[in-house]
């Protein structure tokens, strides 16, 4: 009977072990991953087509004097924030790029988080540029800092 205590103990302590060892960690914020980029570029070259191509056109080239280009400015490759801003509140200023004044204004897109971050993240990475990913939590900071 002792024997048979001991190796039900030993079986304890054992099978105490391995489940320590294979709890998984706590859960931590999704990073764009390939497969989370690749489906925001499917899902942001669609809406970009609803929404951005006339004005943008479908090279991102926009058109002079009116619609800027989206091809490798610090408007699309620098600060997410302010470009975030800029499709929740719209733009009604000239702006400058590469010595160029584009007075076109912008009107502001009522669209949710993930299709914000998804559209941003295709014209962050099509035409020549090479942006990080625009994330669904990062579109929601900046609303929540517009209310």
């Amino acid at each position: 009977m002792r024997k048979y205590s001991l190796t039900i103990a030993i079986a304890s302590l054992f099978i105490f072990f391995v489940q320590a060892q294979t709890k998984k960690p706590a859960v931590q914020p999704k990073k764009p991953t390939g497969t989370i980029v690749q489906t925001a570029m499917i899902h942001g070259k669609a809406l970009y087509l609803q929404y951005c191509v006339t004005c943008h056109q479908a090279d991102g080239g926009g058109v002079p004097n009116l619609n800027p280009p989206l091809i490798k400015t610090p408007y699309v490759l620098g600060d997410k924030k302010r470009l975030i801003k800029i499709l929740l509140q719209g733009l009604n200023e000239d702006i400058e790029i590469d010595g160029e004044i584009y007075s076109n204004a912008m009107p502001a897109f009522s669209m949710k988080d993930q299709e914000i971050a998804d559209v941003l993240t295709y014209v962050r990475n099509s035409f020549g540029n090479k942006g990080p990913a625009v994330t669904a939590a990062e579109v929601k900071s900046v609303r929540a800092t517009l209310k």
